[in-house]
């Protein structure tokens, strides 16, 4: 397809054009759906994430008005309730499958990107946030009296100041706690973690430990070590640092204590004996990225408005969402564009429908004239009762 081809296509039709879909178009895969296969689906729920459509009915009228998006789609025709029994059917493997897909695409785009700098290198950031549902909906998200959620496990990958991405999550009930879920989260890489208290046990340091993996990971009062070795402390706020024996493994770690800016105590252990205390401080200020990605994806893609009450259905949309998220961000990689990334989603909904010059000459504006030009005097005014008009009844106040 030619340059000038690709400029006149519909922006919802060249974003859906990068996403990795062909072997999900497979015939086996698609034996028992004549309408609707598994490729067009998993697009029309990332349009429907990245175009912010509201329901099930929306989704079906922004389709059925554009022809070029039905053919985008290979759909001659759709209705919102096959739209929900496919969501609620569709195996999450291949949610997953899409979703990693997509990150792959990412991975590759980044692989030049060398982390904060260069002697932090690369960080993943790993909590979990959740979503509440309705209870009188989903019984089997029960947790508490009026506390029926899921979790979103989420390990972030943080390259630079600005370009961070979810490479990993693991859906659950509300009631799975942070440190279950580190058998899928964390593993052997090029990265350091970093976690907050819900995390560390002794049975999972000891595992990392073992394993030769980095990470910063903040500790509860409950932990308990012997100091081995102690470190000079250069920073007032620094309280120890000194190097420390794990049990029952008995191998090296760092421990951190330092004090906020609002006298609260901070327990760090690492592994990083390669940096200064104050790195290991600033790795760890670093974890405030990943409560911002929270709140984008639940402000900007609403995610906390669900497509469905069903756990599969559940699952299923935090993948999408997440590929929605990573697709935001290629484009924004790839075009090379100085806006923000919620400032490139906001654009791909006004030029969604139309063509992609058009939306890339959005990204990139000519710069403006900033001259103010002439100056002129300001006349000082008299001041003017605001209130003005006969209808309506106005009280003078006292003032005291």
């Amino acid at each position: 397809m030619s340059k000038k081809s690709i400029g006149h296509k519909k922006v919802i039709c060249q974003c859906l054009s990068i996403l990795p879909t062909d072997e999900f178009a497979c015939p086996l895969l698609n034996y028992d759906y004549d309408k609707l296969s598994v490729d067009s689906l998993l697009k029309i729920f990332v349009a429907a994430q990245i175009g912010k459509w509201e329901s099930y009915a929306d989704i079906e009228e922004k389709i059925r008005s554009d022809k070029k998006l039905r053919e985008a789609l290979n759909l001659p025709s759709i209705s919102g309730s096959q739209l929900s029994r496919r969501i609620n059917e569709l195996p999450t493997e291949i949610a997953q499958s899409f979703f990693l897909k997509v990150v792959y695409i990412l991975r590759d785009l980044t692989k030049n990107y060398k982390g904060i700098d260069s002697t932090i290198g690369k960080l993943s950031i790993v909590d979990s946030t959740h979503i509440k549902l309705p209870p009188q909906l989903c019984d089997w998200a029960y947790v508490t009296k009026g506390w029926n959620v899921v979790k979103m496990h989420t390990r972030l990958v943080v390259l630079s100041e600005n370009v961070s991405f979810p490479d990993k999550i693991l859906p659950s009930t509300g009631n799975v706690s942070d440190f279950e879920s580190t058998d899928v989260l964390i593993e052997k890489s090029d990265t350091t973690y970093v976690m907050d208290r819900g995390y560390p046990s002794n049975k999972n340091l000891n595992d990392w430990l073992e394993q030769e993996i980095h990470f910063v990971v903040r500790l509860s009062k409950n932990f308990k070590f012997v100091a081995r070795e102690n470190y000079n402390i250069t920073n007032s706020v620094v309280q120890k640092d000194c190097k420390v024996l794990v049990y029952p493994s008995k191998r090296p770690a760092r421990l951190v204590e330092f004090i906020d800016e609002d006298g609260k105590l901070y327990r760090l252990l690492t592994t990083r004996f390669d940096l200064t205390a104050d790195e290991i401080m600033d790795i760890y200020r670093y974890r405030w990225m990943i409560e911002t990605f929270f709140k984008w994806i639940k402000q900007h893609l609403r995610i906390i408005k669900i497509w469905s009450t069903k756990p599969q259905g559940m699952w299923n949309q935090m993948f999408i969402a997440l590929a929605a998220y990573c697709l935001s961000l290629i484009v924004q990689i790839k075009s090379k564009t100085k806006k923000t990334l919620w400032e490139v989603l906001r654009a791909l909904r006004t030029y969604m429908f139309k063509t992609w010059a058009s939306f890339l000459k959005e990204l990139h504006p000519k710069k403006m004239k900033t001259s103010k030009g002439r100056q002129k005097i300001p006349i000082v005014k008299e001041k003017q009762d605001i209130f003005v008009g006969t209808i309506a009844r106005i009280k003078p106040q006292k003032r005291k």
